[in-house]
């Protein structure tokens, strides 16, 4: 059940991180979904090591972690991914 819960994060984080930044992203769906669930992995281990990873109620600094991360690494990813895919297209 852990991973189906990690897919539907990195899923949601994805698609937040894609409506968040600007312009178009060619990254497909399934990239995009990894790059939210390393997304999540990141932002709980920021929270973590700030020691707010676990709080009463809701933990919104953690989802803030998490959704920074994830718009850091939708960015940097789907640049990753239009660079080697334009080296393809060019061979």
């Amino acid at each position: 059940m852990g991973w189906l819960w990690a897919i539907v994060v990195g899923f949601v984080l994805g698609l937040l991180a894609k409506a968040i930044l600007p312009g178009k992203q060619h990254s497909p769906l399934w990239l995009t979904t990894i790059f939210g669930i390393l997304g999540a992995i990141v932002g709980n281990a920021i929270a973590r090591a700030l020691g707010v990873a676990e709080t009463r109620g809701i933990d919104w600094s953690r989802h803030a972690f998490q959704l920074v991360a994830a718009v850091i690494i939708v960015f940097l990813g789907d640049m990753a991914y239009m660079a080697l895919r334009g080296n393809k297209q060019r061979a």
